[in-house]
């Protein structure tokens, strides 16, 4: 007898007659699925010595989509019933129309599972996350005296899925979810700065609500809010940056990995459109997007259309060698899917996305890296950023940066951006360290108005040549 607590959907909708008006819907289409969705969710936030928050949140529904070229019918409703599916499928069909598509084939089966059947919002009582919360803000707060402020956060939800292909295959997936974070607010002679850490995945909340684990996130926040404390301002102009390892790699994501997804590729829409087989990175430069590493936030089992996700190679050795797809325009473009079609819910189409994106290390350690560094700025850690797809252009804002000269790290600097284009800053790679990693696990996607949980990941890398904005002149 299992003890996971996914619980399928026949209860509400016969299989059988799921199966038909699927079939019925797709008929002349190319491809096509039913997707159904149950999901938990609790959030609790501790803030200003109070619980601010403590929110659950459940819903479920289905989406049917028929695919036909180009062209996608998609319907969606709350109600799993089979007159709620006999009116999608009048939908879907509208897009298909008399149809004249010959159905894809379906996607291979899997039998690996990346991460436990747990419900995390089941793994620990109520009371023992408040409490939990308590202790973490005590904690922080008799850290150092010039905490003025903390807020700790507790996240856990279970997505329960199932889709059924026209073939008659039914893929299920059940994708917990888990995160912890930490903000402090400290002050001196009238000066506020703020710092924070997280993290988690597709785990239980054990391990996350042990004191070992949060009491780091707790000193690391602390650690990042006093540096800042000191930081001065930041220079201005073309310089030679530092990125340092982990997190820093959501620069790569947003400026290169939205890029080498299929359906900006297939519309030429993306600066990377049409450079296959060309070297579009400096040698040693390789990069990949891989849904299949145990527990991690952005790993999937299976995507959000059947398909087993995979360790896709993007970049190697700085020549482009694959893009990231869906079911859809991987067909278009005449390849093969890799596992990356993915949507935020049941109310959303599938569109390729991105899962842990990273770059591997090289030989150099982080210090001879550093070294290398004349003039200019080491980037630990980033905030919020922006990306023109089309050309690769990017903005970043640095939470946590140091002004380098003649490789040696001086005083933190505040207010640094950092501004270039993918393309350009790939080719401007100069060094890589040996030091590969992963983030903590706190990152989410946005494309098109979805949001997906993401990984990235990255060595201690050297870029020459970036435009650095700040307060100062440098």
């Amino acid at each position: 007898m299992s003890d996971s607590p996914f619980r399928p959907f026949e209860t509400q909708l016969d299989e059988a007659r799921a199966l038909a008006l699927l079939r019925e819907a797709v008929a002349g289409a190319d491809d096509g699925e039913l997707f159904l969705e149950r999901r938990r969710s609790e959030v609790l936030v501790f803030d200003d010595g109070r619980v601010k928050t403590a929110s659950y949140d459940a819903s479920e529904g289905f989406g049917l989509r028929a695919v036909r070229g180009e062209v996608a019918g998609y319907a969606h409703a709350t109600e799993i019933s089979e007159s709620a599916l006999t009116r999608a499928v009048e939908t879907a069909r509208l897009a298909v129309g008399d149809g004249g598509g010959t159905m894809a084939s379906p996607p291979r089966a899997t039998n690996r599972k990346l991460y436990q059947e747990i419900d995390p919002i089941a793994g620990a009582a109520f009371p023992v996350k408040v409490e939990t919360l308590r202790e973490i803000d005590a904690f922080a707060r008799d850290l150092d005296p010039r905490v003025v402020q903390v807020s700790a956060t507790i996240m856990a939800s279970c997505q329960e899925v199932e889709i059924l292909r026209p073939e008659g295959g039914l893929v299920r997936d059940l994708r917990p979810m888990t995160r912890v974070n930490v903000s402090v607010i400290v002050e001196q002679d009238g000066r506020r700065e703020s710092g924070t850490a997280g993290g988690g995945g597709r785990l239980g909340l054990d391990g996350l609500l042990e004191p070992a684990d949060w009491q780091a996130k707790a000193r690391e926040a602390l650690r990042i809010a006093l540096v800042n404390l000191d930081a001065e301002p930041a220079p201005a102009g073309v310089m030679d940056v530092v990125l340092g390892p982990g997190w820093p790699g959501i620069l790569l994501h947003e400026a290169v990995g939205h890029g080498l997804e299929g359906d900006f590729n297939r519309k030429k829409t993306s600066a990377f459109a049409g450079l296959l087989g060309q070297r579009v990175a400096a040698p040693g430069v390789t990069v990949l997007d891989d849904g299949t590493i145990p527990d991690r936030r952005g790993s999937i089992t299976v995507d959000d259309e059947g398909t087993p996700s995979g360790r896709n190679v993007l970049i190697e050795d700085g020549i482009l060698v694959g893009y990231m797809q869906d079911r859809q325009n991987a067909r278009l473009m005449g390849v093969e899917p890799t596992g990356n079609g993915r949507r935020e819910s049941y109310a959303h189409a599938p569109m390729p996305r991105m899962t842990n994106t990273y770059m591997l290390g090289g030989e150099a350690t982080r210090e001879e890296v550093v070294a290398e560094l004349k003039d200019g700025i080491y980037a630990v850690g980033f905030g919020g950023g922006q990306v023109d797809i089309t050309n690769g252009k990017f903005v970043f804002s640095c939470t946590e940066a140091y002004r380098v000269k003649n490789g040696k790290v001086g005083a933190p600097v505040k207010g640094a951006t950092l501004i270039g284009d993918g393309a350009t800053a790939l080719q401007k790679i100069r060094a890589l360290g040996n030091d590969m990693a992963l983030d903590p696990g706190m990152g989410n996607c946005g494309k098109a108005g979805q949001w997906v949980p993401v990984g990235v990941g990255q060595p201690t890398v050297l870029i020459g040549g970036l435009r650095v904005g700040g307060s100062a002149t440098g």
